[in-house]
Parts: structure tokens; C-alpha cells; sequence
């Protein structure tokens, strides 16, 4: 993913939030100029994401620490496969390690995630779409993972996108008047996207004109009669309630995207680690 002066900051922040003004562990234990060589050994299976990130937090602290990765983003690795190599002097690569990790496990833990629901529907018509359930300031980050997955992002945030939400219908009269004014303000001509809640609703967008509908919450029947009631040119999504055990039900139903908050909301991180192998000066 490209590395943009945000991340960069980003980054920058995560390893002064964990090192602050020294890691004396380190810097009482390890001599300067001590060198060594070290492994990021995944501690189960899952998709890659995020080694970049990984990468640029222990070049922040060293830019002359090497780097080798074994796998690409989007690879799927094993239990006990080295996921990258790392030589140079040990301090700075003790004092980035968690930060590298922090970032390389939960990136991991959502492509992994991602990718199940997408092997799910495969052969359907549907996509698996993310949502701004994210964790504050690692939207972007969270995000590639998702796509990285095999996932869709859907809107970035509030600015790419008009989603008609159930809080804003209830301070208009109701889904008509909201998709009136929001045709005569779209100067921008965003995409535009109602939420329902029930089949009633549903048809009351569909006949204000709505081309494309959030099921949100609905039952399996109601789903399959929205599919069957929808006009010509209206795109479907489904969210709330997705499950691995149910996202192949819903996709089977014939709607176009299935919007999925727990791919970033609450992923497991998948287990990796670093550990030394060898000390001395570095190879050439």
C-alpha cells in the first residue's frame, strides 16, 4: 500500500505512544552497535497484510535496518512460516518490534477474516463490503486489509458518499422528502444510498426513487421479497446479523453487496511474532 506522509505520522506516533522518552529495558541490556538477525514467524495461518507497515516501523527508528520480506500481501501463510527476515542493530529493531506487530497482526486478522466471507459466496453475484466501523485513525490501514482480503470498501467516510440513514429520517417527515432534498443539494453527485428497515420501507424508497437500498436487518424472507420487488436498475445491500454460518444464504438471494462491520470492528489478530535468531555483525 503506498506509505503517505499520514501513515508515516501515523506510525511515528504508535512507536512514541510505546517507547517514550526511552526503552531502558533495552537500552540497559543491549550494547549500541549490537547487531542481529530476527524472524516474523507466524504462530498460525492466515492472509498477509500489512508487512509495509510492519517494514516502516523499524526503518522510523532505523532507516539502516534491512528488511526482507518472504511473502506478499494478499498470500495466504501457515502455521510457523517466516513471514519476513530483519538484520541491523538490535536496539531500534527491539524498541519498534510490538509497534511492527501491532500493526502486522490486526492488518493479518482482518484480510483473514475478509477472505472467509468472500470463499463463502463465491459462484454468487454478491460482494462483501466493509463499513466506518473502524478504529479511529486506522480507517485507511483497515481498509487496504479489507481489499486485500479479497472485501470491497464502501464509502471511505461522511465526505464520498450520501447514505440516508434512520436518524436522519427522523428529523424529515420521512424517505421521500429526504431523497427530494438531497436531489436538489447533490451538486456533487454523489452516490446516494437509503437505509430500511422493514419491507414497507423498502417500497417507499424504491418508489421515491431510491437506486440503491440498504436491507438493513431484515429477516432471510423479507430479503428474498425485496429481490423479488425490486425494479430494474436498483442496487441491493444487506447488512446486520452476517454471519459465516449465513452470509452464503443471503448472497444466494440475488442482492449485490453484503456490508459486513465486524471485518474491522472485531477481528481476532492473528498470532505472529519476532524472534532473534542470531547476533553478530550483519551479513553482506
Amino acid at each position: 500500500m503506498p506509505l503517505n506522509p499520514r501513515i508515516k505520522i501515523l506510525i511515528r506516533m504508535a512507536l512514541k505512544e510505546d517507547i517514550g522518552k526511552r526503552d531502558w529495558t533495552t537500552e540497559y541490556l543491549v550494547k549500541r552497535k549490537k547487531f542481529c538477525r530476527a524472524v516474523i514467524r507466524a504462530k498460525e495461518k492466515g492472509v498477509l497484510a500489512g508487512l509495509g507497515i510492519c517494514e516502516l516501523a523499524f526503518k522510523l527508528l532505523n532507516k539502516e535496518v534491512i528488511f526482507k520480506p518472504r511473502k506478499k500481501d494478499g498470500e495466504e501463510f501457515k502455521k510457523g512460516e517466516i513471514l519476513a527476515e530483519i538484520e541491523g542493530e538490535a536496539r531500534p529493531i527491539l524498541s519498534a518490534e510490538r509497534v511492527a506487530l501491532n500493526f502486522l497482526q490486526r492488518m493479518c486478522g482482518i484480510a483473514t477474516l475478509t477472505k472467509k466471507f468472500v470463499e463463502k459466496i463465491k459462484g454468487t453475484r454478491a460482494k462483501i463490503l466493509d463499513t466506518r466501523k473502524t478504529t479511529p485513525l486506522l480507517r485507511e490501514l483497515e481498509k487496504y486489509a479489507v481489499r486485500v482480503g479479497g472485501g470491497k470498501n464502501h464509502r471511505f467516510g461522511l465526505f464520498d458518499m450520501i447514505l440516508i440513514k434512520d436518524n436522519h429520517l427522523r428529523l424529515v417527515t420521512g424517505i421521500k422528502e429526504a431523497l427530494a432534498m438531497v436531489q436538489i443539494k447533490n451538486k456533487k453527485r454523489l452516490p446516494v444510498e437509503v437505509e430500511v428497515k422493514n419491507l414497507q420501507e423498502f417500497l417507499s424508497a424504491q418508489e421515491a426513487g431510491a437506486k440503491w437500498i440498504m436491507l438493513d436487518n431484515l429477516s432471510l424472507k423479507e430479503i428474498k421479497e425485496a429481490v423479488r420487488k425490486r425494479r430494474k436498475g436498483v442496487k441491493l445491500e444487506v447488512s446486520g446479523g452476517v454471519r459465516l454460518e449465513n452470509v452464503r444464504a443471503i448472497a444466494k438471494t440475488g442482492v449485490d453487496y453484503i456490508s459486513i462491520g465486524s471485518l474491522t470492528h472485531s477481528p481476532k489478530a492473528i498470532d505472529i511474532s519476532l524472534d532473534i535468531i542470531s547476533t553478530g555483525k550483519p551479513r553482506k
